[in-house]
């Protein structure tokens, strides 16, 4: 397993890299100091990325965006001093599976990497309000995330949206987005936004983070 740990900082590197080697023996770390440094060690071997949103050389969240959309099938999860929850979310929906903040424990981090690895989706609780009851920092699984995810099937949904929204969910619960969903079906950014509120209808979600999460938690998707 090859795992690509980006940040400024290499305490935080090294004590990521201690605690990940628990997932095996043959865990390979690579390292970034920088965005330069990230896009050089991005490869399409990789198996995870863990990337910190405020490294030497980068202007916003356009590193993750680039990252998602050159290797589009890597797991992200952000790990971030931030605690925003708009921030949190923006990193969502660029596409990361994962928003990890560095106060939380190295156990929680394990966790959260087990269940993105494991094809989940990892929300901190302070996104969360509302939807779930689960202790502060808990990996939260995908249909225990999202309200009505239990009660809603695929089969269901195929009733309340076309064939071309299925594909739209398909693709967001994979973590991609609107760019890439739309490049893949061949179809308009634009449209991609209207099938994306009749998901969020026939999901009883509110916004896409809330989608991602209930849409992992769907069985045959």
């Amino acid at each position: 397993m090859k795992i690509l740990i980006a940040d400024d900082h290499r305490l935080v590197i090294e004590a990521v890299k201690v605690k990940l080697a628990e997932l095996g023996p043959d865990v390979e770390f690579r390292m970034a100091l920088k965005v330069e440094d990230l896009r050089h060690e991005a490869t399409d071997d990789l198996d995870l990325a863990l990337i910190d949103l405020t490294m030497p050389g980068a202007e916003g969240y356009s590193h993750i965006a680039e990252l998602r959309e050159r290797l589009p099938a890597l797991p992200i999860i952000v790990l971030s001093g931030v605690e925003d929850p708009d921030v949190m979310r923006a990193a969502i929906d660029l596409g990361a599976l994962g928003f990890i903040p560095k106060a939380y424990s190295p156990d929680v981090m394990l966790s959260a990497v087990r269940l993105v690895l494991a094809g989940g989706v990892f929300v901190p609780q302070m996104m969360l309000s509302g939807m779930s009851h689960q202790p502060a920092g808990a990996p939260l699984a995908a249909a225990d995330a999202a309200g009505g995810a239990r009660s809603t099937s695929l089969d269901q949904l195929r009733g309340l949206l076309t064939e071309r929204q299925i594909d739209v969910l398909r693709l967001l619960s994979q973590g991609k987005p609107n760019k890439l969903i739309a490049r893949d079906l061949g179809i308009s950014e634009g449209t991609v936004k209207i099938h994306l509120a009749a998901i969020f209808r026939a999901l009883d979600v509110r916004n896409r983070t809330e989608a991602v999460v209930a849409a992992r938690g769907l069985a045959g998707l």
